[in-house]
């Protein structure tokens, strides 16, 4: 008989909030940086870094015995990952902190709509109504016909897409690896996959730049890792909700750090779409089904 482990929801809540926190610390870090370093040098820095990080995945990777099949989806989501990077770099110095935060939330979206596309996951009516309000949500986010859409907001839009592939993939992945091989293979991968990018847009970087670099890997992996101490807390369905304060704190940064307008259509907008995947999380985990729909922050940098 398996053991079931306690849930500790005040801890898991706790975990998601730092969660939260490191990764509106990495927003708000590459907005200091701007447009001085070019996004896909940034992104490729940014990896390049944080291969410190992944040493202790070394062993699970030399162990993992990758197959023809596994080299394959490693790959395709290194290029999707790679992609989904160097545009989310390329929006967050370009538009407004809170757009980028809210739009993010579409990716696990994007993954439920995708598992059931490719992976043959039920899509009950449910569900659609919350991929439906979803979408509601990211156009009142947008607002197409009643503002200029800058290629910064269409950026997002391709990120959210390309995120969605990555986790997609990874799920798959998953199922034949250990999870400290699936992230080193990612973390390679995006790097060799950026270094030409990078490469043709190369402009010298400050120490300073390097050093504001570096901090974006170490609390994008802290991130990850009280992210994952969070799940093991207490379900998604729990955590989840809790995803919604970076959208308030990322749109208090860019008011009073940044000097952006508060546009309470991006709020609203964000709001109704985090509610959507919030109960799709919840539906998951009252049927007792594999959960596909990831936490916001599990689709980031």
């Amino acid at each position: 008989m398996t053991e079931t482990r306690p849930h500790r929801p005040v801890a898991a809540v706790a975990w998601m909030l730092a969660t939260g926190l490191c990764f509106v610390a990495v927003q708000a870090i590459v907005k200091h940086l701007g447009p001085a370093v070019p996004a896909a040098q940034a992104a490729f820095l940014r990896y390049a870094l944080g291969l410190v990080f992944i040493l202790p995945m070394i062993g699970p990777m030399r162990r993992a015995g990758l197959d023809r099949r596994a080299l394959r989806l490693a790959g395709l989501r290194a290029a999707a990952h790679t992609a989904a990077v160097a545009m989310w770099f390329y929006a967050m110095a370009r538009i407004p902190i809170a757009d980028v935060t809210a739009m993010n939330y579409l990716s696990p979206v994007y993954i439920t709509i995708g598992a059931a596309v490719f992976l043959g996951e039920p899509l009950a009516a449910r569900r659609m109504a919350a991929i439906g309000a979803a979408l509601i949500g990211a156009a009142i986010i947008l607002r197409p016909g009643f503002r200029e859409l800058s290629p910064g907001h269409l950026a997002m839009l391709a990120t959210t897409m390309a995120f969605a592939v990555s986790y997609l993939i990874a799920k798959r992945l998953s199922d034949d690896l250990e999870p400290l091989a699936v992230v080193g293979l990612l973390s390679v991968g995006v790097t060799i996959g950026l270094a030409p990018l990078a490469a043709l847009v190369w402009v010298a970087p400050t120490l300073g730049q390097i050093g504001w670099l570096f901090l974006v890997a170490f609390f994008a992996t802290l991130g990850h890792y009280t992210m994952t101490r969070a799940f093991h807390a207490a379900p998604l369905a729990v955590t989840q909700p809790v995803t919604f304060l970076q959208l308030v704190w990322a749109s208090a940064l860019g008011v009073f750090a940044f000097g952006e307008a508060l546009d309470p259509w991006v709020v609203l907008g964000g709001t109704v779409i985090v509610a959507a995947v919030s109960f799709i999380s919840w539906r998951e985990a009252q049927l007792k089904r594999r959960t596909l729909t990831p936490p916001v922050s599990a689709t980031k940098v």
